[in-house]
């Protein structure tokens, strides 16, 4: 008998509905679990902008604005902001429900059309995948475009395996808003489409699919669906889409396939990585395109007639196993271009794992410096890099947020690694517990942005949206977006609005963050 999605995922359900009688309204936040009495709401003081020193990273021509137009903030994937983020400064929160009765409605990526300055996010809803247009004031949702359900979906109702699904990161998370506002995203139809956003003759704003390429030809699709849950063949979905500086959309998929489409004819040209799988996104420069698989870094280049081409691989320590805090056996990081010249991963060495820096134009090793704990080290999120400096958090510990216990938290650690031409140095190294969000920085304001949760023996969740300086390691402050599972952020990461506003995508939708008078 057919189970429902929500029968498979019962055991983090019955936790999220303990933690509230009620399942959240569309209109309305999501409900706090118990214990917000019991926690400061704040903590620290107002923060006093010092920049970070570096270059400006550089815009691609073919991406949106630095800051503004994908999951990692631009083409080079810096996780770095050229704008003030919240400074702590009287400091509200504000928080809109997008869950599908107790089902999760998290926020996975949050761009911000330059334009109308509206934002444009992928979010889920239920089990369900939705592209959504939202009031960056308000939260409230002007538009949204469904798109198709994962195939992890229907493996993890059938084989009763929730971790098929917190393990997927296909589906158009990882899209990008080009140079005219267009959401282009890889759906899991095995289409990558170009959405534009536009009011109609009613005065109502919609998506407007502007192009269409069906790339099912060049990737095996014979994936799980409602009415085939066992499919006999390969499937391997679309994972990543980007642009290089040339202007093809690269697109990679979870079984090593790399391709590219030539917007201006349709043409498309693609490659494999024989016997390696690629979790993560990539990122784009001048140089090429940085593609990190489970077994070693690329940079890559477009031949002639668009065909990625290996101009360099460099394989790393990827340990022995899967780690607690990460989603696959190999580097969790989306690699990362910073300091004129330079590209950085993680490896997955089994005592300590190490940050890797290369030069980017031929993968000579700059330095490797192993960070965190013996036995306790591992990460799932990007890199945060601007000038010489590198930012690594430590997931060690977390999974998901259904396994999290109450009260339990990460192992904990986040560290600022510096290149130089001699070496690397590790400058400092927080204890601050940053279980699983993308951290971000504000490179005018010198802070970085955690989503930190301390483990407590009363088994209180609370969840605080957390600035450390750049400079030192301190922690400036830190603001309390709510408690219970429904604030647990499982992976989504933080951004920084144009306009100062911190946001965060949590498991019942998304927090906002804002400084006021």
């Amino acid at each position: 008998m057919l189970r429902s999605f929500a029968a498979a995922c019962a055991a983090g359900l019955v936790l999220l509905s303990a933690a509230s009688p009620a399942s959240p309204a569309s209109a309305a936040p999501p409900p706090d679990g118990p214990g917000r009495g019991f926690v400061p709401a704040y903590i620290g003081g107002p923060a006093t902008p010092k920049p970070l020193a570096g270059d400006p990273v550089p815009a691609n021509p073919h991406q949106g604005p630095v800051g503004l137009s994908s999951m990692h903030a631009d083409s080079y994937a810096s996780d770095t902001y050229p704008f003030l983020g919240p400074l702590g400064r009287n400091p509200k929160v504000t928080a809109e429900a997008k869950a599908g009765g107790l089902l999760p409605g998290l926020c996975s990526t949050v761009t911000f059309a330059k334009r109308t300055g509206l934002i444009v996010a992928q979010c889920t809803r239920g089990q369900n995948f939705e592209l959504r247009l939202m009031d960056p004031a308000t939260l409230k949702d002007l538009a949204t475009f469904p798109l198709p359900p994962r195939p992890s979906t229907v493996q993890a109702v059938f084989g009763l395996d929730l971790d098929k699904v917190l393990t997927d990161t296909s589906g158009g998370a990882y899209y990008y808003l080009d140079d005219q506002d267009r959401a282009v995203l890889a759906d899991s139809a095995f289409h990558v489409r170009r959405f534009a956003h536009e009011k109609g003759a009613d005065g109502a704003w919609k998506f407007r699919v502007t192009d269409d390429w069906d790339l099912s030809s060049y990737v095996p699709h014979d994936c799980a669906t409602w009415t085939n849950p066992w499919p006999k063949g390969e499937c391997d979905p679309i994972t990543a889409v980007g642009p290089d500086w040339t202007g093809l959309i690269w697109w990679i998929t979870r079984g090593g396939r790399i391709g590219t489409i030539d917007p201006a004819t349709g043409r498309v040209r693609a490659t494999r990585l024989p016997g390696e799988q690629i979790q993560n996104s990539f990122a784009a420069s001048a140089e090429g395109v940085s593609v990190v698989s489970d077994h070693a870094l690329y940079l890559l280049r477009a031949g002639a007639d668009g065909t990625p081409a290996t101009a360099w691989r460099r394989a790393y320590d990827r340990g022995t196993g899967r780690k607690s805090g990460q989603i696959d056996q190999g580097s969790g990081t989306t690699p990362t271009f910073f300091g004129n010249g330079l590209v950085a991963i993680t490896d997955n060495a089994d005592d300590r794992m190490h940050v890797l820096v290369l030069r980017a134009r031929d993968g000579a090793r700059v330095c490797s410096v192993p960070v965190f704990g013996s036995g306790a080290s591992a990460t799932d999120n990007s890199l945060v890099g601007y000038g010489r400096s590198l930012f690594v958090e430590n997931n060690h510990g977390y999974r998901n947020f259904v396994e999290l216990p109450p009260g339990g938290s990460s192992t904990g650690g986040v560290s600022r690694i510096d290149a130089a031409a001699h070496g690397c140095t590790t400058a400092w190294t927080s204890a601050e517990r940053s279980p699983s969000t993308v951290a971000k920085a504000s490179v005018p304001a010198g802070l970085l942005y955690l989503y930190t949760k301390e483990p407590r023996n009363d088994l209180i969740d609370a969840w605080y949206f957390t600035a450390v300086d750049v400079h030192t390691g301190r922690t400036v402050y830190k603001v309390l977006t709510g408690t219970g599972k429904w604030y647990d952020n499982n992976w989504a990461p933080i951004t920084i609005g144009p306009d100062g506003t911190g946001y965060v995508g949590i498991v019942g939708g998304i927090a906002a963050i804002r400084d006021t008078p």
